[in-house]
């Protein structure tokens, strides 16, 4: 059986951390902060951590992380 491979752009977007968790980063942090709160902008600096809807799909994106 051949190797498992790492899906390339969810490597990019996902890190896993110590505990085996997926951190992820927000959207809409690119442009027009002008219509956003600053308390809007500041909460999406922050990472968070992927859904355990969307868990399972991920972990398979990223088998060597």
């Amino acid at each position: 059986m051949p190797k498992m491979k790492t899906h390339k752009s969810s490597a990019k977007r996902f890190k896993k951390t110590g505990n085996g968790r997926v951190k992820r980063s927000h959207a809409y942090t690119s442009h027009l902060f002008r219509n956003k709160s600053q308390k809007q902008k500041r909460n999406l600096r922050k990472p968070d951590f992927v859904s355990s809807a969307d868990y399972k799909r991920i972990k398979q994106m990223l088998p060597k992380d």
